[in-house]
């Protein structure tokens, strides 16, 4: 088998991409990236990717959040420990309070950080084959093939409404 290409195409509508990525699915070309200017659930679909684990972490920062908060609270009224007006040193409806402003805190810190995990950002250097054109009016789907089957993947994807760029 000869080196690996990577060939571009770029279209200029959401649905042409889809149709795309889903024919690629049934081909022996891999599809290796997508780009798009605008998120869309379709590109989702087609690409076969579920539902985010990014609630995991925010659900996680909020339980965190509100255990610390709480027990913050606690332990300093403790550490204290002045009495006011005959009620209890560790009072449950106070401490609640701060333990949901912490479950906020900790939880939208812990989706920002799930958020950039998962979607592998900060991305800090673009593929070559990136084309500057899909940060505007252009989606893009990168497939990888072998260099006897250039031609064939090119054809496969200007049947399919696509500009052509290739790569090495």
């Amino acid at each position: 088998m000869g080196t690996k290409k990577i060939v571009l195409g770029l279209f200029d509508s959401e649905e042409k991409t889809v149709s795309a990525i889903r024919a690629l699915k049934y081909s022996p070309w891999k599809v290796e990236d997508v780009f798009s200017p605008v998120p869309g659930n379709g590109l989702a679909e087609a690409l076969g990717m579920g539902k985010s684990r990014v609630g995991y972490f925010t659900l996680a920062g909020g339980i965190l959040g509100f255990l610390t908060g709480f027990f913050l609270a606690a332990w300093t009224a403790g550490q204290w420990n002045i009495i006011i007006s005959g009620k209890p040193v560790i009072s449950l409806i106070p401490f609640f309070i701060v333990g949901f402003e912490l479950t906020i805190l900790f939880g939208v810190g812990a989706n920002v950080l799930g958020f950039l995990i998962f979607a592998g950002l900060p991305r800090l250097k673009l593929p070559d084959y990136y084309d500057p054109r899909c940060s505007g009016a252009f989606f893009g789907v990168a497939a990888s093939c072998g260099e006897e089957d250039q031609e064939r993947l090119t054809s496969f994807l200007k049947k399919r409404g696509a500009d052509i760029r290739i790569m090495d």
